[in-house]
């Protein structure tokens, strides 16, 4: 019992020593050596609208620059729409401009005669009232004739009124309330322009920055809706590679960090590149960055930027990756 008390405590200190100078040795002696993969990112390019596709400009393998036009959605309905949108605008600024601008003089000197004429009507109807008022009490003139001029002056009497009212109206000009409800149709009216305006250059789909085209998904012709994959662009710049580091080495690649990452295209001349992310979370080693005795590893992510990327680089490429200043 005690010899294997003794085996096991041996054991333990030569694997607990071995690890010590294993740590050690990794993070302060021998060049620090990493693997990885070119990381380079890809969009999806769509229409922010949906309609028929006119044309695709591009096809699979082009390069093309930020701001090259990719394709074009069919732009007469949306042309159609922008007219409907700039006519309306154009009717409610009519409207508002001329509540604002209130009742020509012209107008409103129609209007008063109007009233004098009615007030002119009135003032004859209650003098024919008040006569034949007189001649009922006499016997003179029937009941009805009285009831007769009764009404005719209550009407000449109305009219007037209702001249007076809108000659008034026409004097004041139009109410607080109705030059804001003016106001607020223009600003209705302008947005729906500038959304149409929006849409019609929507139909238009430019590239975001430079890269090459992986997939043409769509042919001119095809129905697409808002958000259909058109083309599928892979991002020239920036260049990135992503590797994995072990927890002792965590302090020798803090963002910011100069490296040299070795491709088997360039044999003896790395590129260099410059640490830029390091994961806060510990993650298992990827099988195609480490071998099997390794997989199960807990390693931290980190992302390397490519100072000097060239055409040779490509998504998924194996590489390597150590310090640009050795150890």
């Amino acid at each position: 019992m005690k010899r294997a008390a003794i085996v096991i405590l041996l054991a333990v200190a030569v694997v607990g020593g071995g690890a010590w100078y294993w740590q050690n040795h990794q993070s302060n002696g021998s060049p620090l050596v990493l693997g990885g993969n070119v990381d380079i990112r890809e969009v999806n390019l769509s229409f922010r609208i949906g309609g028929r596709v006119a044309d695709v400009l591009v096809d699979e393998g082009d390069r093309v620059d930020a701001g090259t036009v990719i394709a074009h959605i069919d732009p007469e309905p949306l042309e159609q729409a922008l007219s409907r949108a700039q006519a309306e605008l154009a009717a409610a600024k009519a409207s508002e401009a001329l509540l604002n601008a209130g009742t020509r003089t012209e107008d409103i000197a129609r209007l008063k005669a109007q009233m004098d004429g009615l007030a002119a009507v009135a003032a004859t109807a209650q003098s024919t009232y008040e006569r034949q008022q007189s001649l009922v009490r006499t016997n003179t003139t029937s009941r009805q004739a009285l009831d007769d001029a009764r009404g005719a002056r209550d009407r000449s009497e109305a009219e007037h009124e209702a001249a007076r009212q809108a000659h008034a109206a026409a004097v004041a000009g139009a109410r607080p309330e109705e030059l804001a409800q003016a106001a607020a149709r223009t600003r209705a009216a302008e947005a729906q322009e500038s959304a149409a305006a929006l849409q019609l250059r929507d139909a238009t789909l430019l590239s975001p920055s430079a890269g090459t085209v992986l997939t043409r998904a769509v042919e001119p012709g095809t129905m697409v809706n808002a958000g259909t994959s058109i083309v599928t662009l892979s991002l020239d710049r920036p260049m990135r590679v992503r590797a994995y580091v072990q927890e002792p080495d965590l302090g020798r690649v803090a963002p910011g960090t100069k490296v040299l990452v070795h491709t088997d295209s360039r044999p003896g001349r790395p590129y260099t590149g410059t640490v830029g992310f390091v994961a806060p979370r510990a993650e298992f080693t990827p099988k195609q960055v480490e071998t099997q005795d390794l997989r199960t590893a807990l390693v931290y992510r980190l992302r390397v930027v490519i100072d000097d990327p060239d055409d040779l680089l490509r998504q998924g490429m194996p590489v390597t990756v150590s310090l640009a200043d050795g150890p």
